[in-house]
């Protein structure tokens, strides 16, 4: 029984710790919505937009921990990353030259 206690309560504080992020995140940007996305065996991706189109993730240890520390920032959850989620997000230069901007059309391309 004390071992089940003892995740019970690793789990509590991890969701704690993911959710006081998640406001720190929604603060900083006016607000903001997320997304849960399964990871497998390395746990849940949090994916989070900012009202003010500023995004960032997080990573939980498992899907469970994720959607409860959502719930618990109390942000909107997302189902999936739709073309009208997505659209919020605003990137710069810097996102472009990550993620391969030059072979759809950002800069550099020219």
């Amino acid at each position: 029984m004390a071992d089940t206690q003892q995740v019970d309560a690793r789990a509590e504080r991890k969701v704690a710790k993911l959710a006081k992020q998640i406001n720190s995140f929604t603060r900083s940007h006016g607000g903001a919505e997320a997304q849960v996305a399964y990871l497998g065996q390395r746990g849940a991706r949090i994916v989070l937009v900012g009202e003010d189109g500023g995004w960032g993730d997080l990573v939980a240890p498992s899907y469970a921990i994720a959607e409860q520390a959502v719930a618990k920032a109390g942000v909107t959850t997302h189902e999936e990353f739709d073309g009208e989620f997505a659209a919020k997000v605003k990137t710069g230069p810097y996102e472009w030259s990550r993620m391969a901007g030059i072979q759809v059309g950002g800069p550099g391309n020219g």
